[in-house]
């Protein structure tokens, strides 16, 4: 177990921290009833849902009742931080557990609150604007319940709400699986658990942090397309895109990668009120994109009625969320586990689905979750697939094979969009997120075979491939995949892009054999096709740990064609305390890694 680093100025982690180690093991409009803290209700008329079923059956209503665990507050909402802190407590360590809570705060101002985050639960305001909801307090995520260490601290989120800190800084320390969205901090924040304890996180975009950011023990992050008053430290890999006021292109040290603008960015969907209809805006794609897209006016983009969106509930059958697509509608996941015994099929352009309160799919009977046809504008955003326990082929598919529609002017994207293999129990799938649509933007995803948690074990939960992008032109902004038995990210897809890689090789592989591929020692953790002739990628990490059998070597983390066109930027391999080396960084290119020292290998640029 490593010490805990301080904050006396920027703290460098000199020592292990990993999971493993260190814990255990336009249509009519829908009124909204909403009498104080209770569940989100919007029941339209028939007449005002109703969407013609293309084969003469009933059609299912559009709007409806958001269910018992989206929690809507409005200011005059009577024991607001009762209600939180009672959540919170149900949440805070229940890591793999079935809870899942959506708290939805009306615009307006609240005062005293501190929203403590814990696990499955995501907190938002209902304005347009972040500062529509101003909470005089805080949304807070500590590491109490795990000694403060925050490296498990995943699948929480906050999203447009205006924050003023009761200290001036507000504490936000998590790691994989949370995102901070579409926030405006009117302080600082402090990215690091009580005590400076470890941190594995994490993302940032379409924020406004007026003070500082105090990343402290973070070993990585990644933000997009925000503004920050000031970046204090970095410890392994930083990388911005898009930033006001993000620190200076100086990787190797400090370990900052910062691109001025992001290439292509489209903000995720998110439920808001106009007067008292509840609607879903859909922000507009921007390209070459800096700064936050909101704060000087309306935001640019559309917006829904929730009577266009069948409202889901966990009791809902695979049959019915195809019916209500087939029938025209949109989905909205509200909190919940959906069994799926067959899989949900995507098939109309601009089909949104949207899920509440880290809504989970799970697939039964070695089905794919979730697939999308090869058509425009697409938006996947908020919800968790996780493994059943009979093997997958693919748990999620954007575009069938052989998809080649140019989706330039409207991509399919997928945000906030996580996948996991094991942990709650037996899960296994051979791929589990398959790109084959051109254009499609993954942004902010954790792809995550399990190194804890029920269920884990080298064929356990076994998953050959984290992420495979066979389409061209694809973009992904925000990419953490771990712990896959072969290739965690391959690439086959021209023209590709990446800005920021977070990755672990799996712990728990048994011995050198059982990672060997054909002569090269270990699957890379990130693989660019023979083929390929464009590629490129900015702040990529891969770490590795491999605690069952320290004595294994991993020839590199990454590889790819040498060839002008496949360019990378920033690139950095660890061994986590001698728990396995690495004796490249790319292909034959960077030192190898250096005894039981957690120092990164590093190579700038490559070629």
């Amino acid at each position: 177990m490593p010490s805990s680093p301080t904050p006396s100025p920027a703290p460098e982690p000199s020592g292990v921290r990993r999971r493993s180690l260190l814990g255990a093991a336009a249509a009519v409009p829908v009124l909204a009833s909403l009498a104080g803290a209770g569940t989100a209700s919007a029941t339209p008329s028939a007449a005002a849902s109703a969407v013609d079923s293309p084969d003469g059956a009933r059609a299912l209503p559009g709007g409806g009742d958001l269910g018992p665990n989206v929690i809507v507050f409005d200011p005059s909402t009577a024991n607001i931080q009762g209600r939180l802190d009672e959540i919170f407590k149900q949440q805070e360590s229940a890591q793999f557990g079935t809870g899942r809570y959506a708290l939805l705060f009306k615009p307006g101002t609240y005062s005293g609150l501190n929203a403590q985050l814990g696990f499955y639960t995501s907190i938002a305001g209902l304005g347009l604007s972040p500062d529509d909801t101003t909470i005089n307090g805080d949304v807070t995520v500590d590491a109490g319940w795990f000694d403060g260490n925050a490296t498990q601290n995943f699948w929480r989120s906050a999203e447009n709400l205006a924050l003023v800190p009761v200290s001036g800084t507000n504490r936000w320390a998590v790691s994989q699986a949370a995102p901070f969205r579409r926030m405006h901090v009117r302080g600082g924040l402090n990215l690091a658990p009580d005590g400076y304890g470890w941190a594995s996180g994490g993302y940032i975009a379409d924020s406004r942090i007026d003070g500082t950011v105090g990343p402290y023990s973070q070993q990585q992050w990644y933000t997009r397309d925000s503004s920050v008053g000031g970046w204090l430290n970095a410890v392994w890999n930083m990388v911005f895109s898009g930033v006001e006021g993000a620190p200076a292109q100086s990787f190797p040290e400090p370990p900052y990668t910062t691109l001025e603008t992001t290439p292509v960015s489209r903000e995720k969907p998110f439920l808001y009120l106009d007067g008292d209809e509840y609607r879903v805006f859909l922000p507009e794609k921007r390209t070459d994109a800096r700064g936050v897209s909101w704060g000087n006016g309306t935001p640019r983009g559309t917006s829904l009625p929730l009577t266009q969106f069948y409202v889901a509930k966990p009791a809902d059958s695979a049959a019915t969320l195809n019916q209500a697509l087939e029938e025209g509608l949109h989905l909205l996941l509200t909190p919940g586990i959906y069994h799926l015994d067959r899989t949900v099929d995507v098939k109309r352009a601009g089909t949104v689905v949207l899920g509440l309160g880290y809504a989970t799919l799970i697939p039964e009977g070695g089905v794919t979750a979730l697939k999308v046809a090869d058509v425009d504008g697409v938006r996947l955003a908020g919800f968790l697939v996780d493994a059943g326990p009979v093997n997958s082929a693919t748990l999620l598919e954007v575009g069938p094979e052989g998809a080649s529609a140019d989706h330039s002017a409207n991509p399919t994207t997928v945000q906030d969009v996580f996948v996991r293999i094991g942990g709650a129990g037996p899960g296994k799938a051979t791929t589990s997120l398959v790109v084959n649509s051109r254009h499609t933007i993954v942004d902010h995803t954790w792809v995550w075979r399990a190194d804890h948690g029920d269920g884990v074990g080298w064929e356990t939960n076994r998953a050959d491939y984290g992420v495979v992008v066979n389409g061209d032109d694809v973009l992904i902004t925000g990419l953490f995949v771990e712990h896959f038995n072969k290739y965690d990210v391959q690439w086959n897809g021209e023209r590709g892009r990446t800005v920021f890689f977070q990755n672990e090789k799996a712990y728990d592989a048994p011995d050198q054999a059982a990672i060997q591929n054909g002569s090269i020692k270990g699957y890379a953790a990130y693989k660019v096709g023979d083929d390929v002739t464009e590629h490129e990628g900015w702040g990529l990490g891969s770490y590795c740990y491999y605690n069952v059998n320290p004595s294994i070597v991993q020839h590199h983390g990454f590889a790819a064609p040498n060839r002008s066109g496949v360019r990378f930027h920033g690139l950095l391999v660890v061994s986590l305390g001698g728990n396995g080396q690495y004796e490249c960084v790319i292909n034959d290119t960077g030192s190898p890694t250096s005894g039981t020292d957690t120092v990164p290998s590093k190579v700038v640029q490559y070629p």
